[in-house]
């Protein structure tokens, strides 16, 4: 398949997504059957993923925190949520880590990651985003070592922009 029709199938299926907040995938982008909203089913991985980042969200919502947008992509980034905490856009990194031989979930947060969260978060600011352009930007972490809404750590500025 080339580029093109790639492209066109990824238009395609973003205009057919109800509820799309700034090129985040909403929930409602997966179909009952664990396929995505343009056929390919997800791995155990991804589903596991996907679960990890909605426990996380409502973990944060229950605290207060506003999801504005979901897994935003662009050219050398992502990042799973985008929240509003009164006066700061927060950008949230959520890590899932059931095997702890390569380290934990704080430890899978590198240098390279978070250049790519940061990336997103440039490009996101300057488009969706940009009326939160002007706001106070934090960067979130929430950890995981198992789908269980009860062994959540949350990270409020686990790193920093710099």
């Amino acid at each position: 398949m080339d580029d093109f029709d790639f492209a066109a199938r990824r238009r395609a299926a973003r205009a057919a997504s109800p509820g799309r907040a700034g090129g985040g995938r909403s929930a409602s982008a997966t179909a009952a059957d664990g396929a995505d909203s343009i056929g390919a089913r997800r791995t155990p991985a991804q589903a596991r993923g996907a679960a990890a980042e909605a426990l996380a969200a409502a973990h944060l919502a229950a605290r207060g925190l506003r999801i504005v947008a979901r897994n935003v992509r662009c050219r050398g980034g992502e990042v799973d949520l985008i929240c509003l905490d009164r006066a700061h856009v927060v950008f949230v990194e959520v890590r899932l880590r059931s095997n702890l031989r390569y380290g934990g979930a704080a430890e899978s947060i590198t240098a390279a990651k978070r250049r790519r969260v940061l990336i997103a978060a440039q490009w996101w600011l300057g488009g969706a985003g940009r009326r939160f352009a002007g706001a106070a930007c934090r960067f979130d972490a929430v950890l995981l070592d198992a789908l269980d809404a009860d062994r959540i750590t949350w990270l409020p500025g686990a790193f920093d922009a710099g």
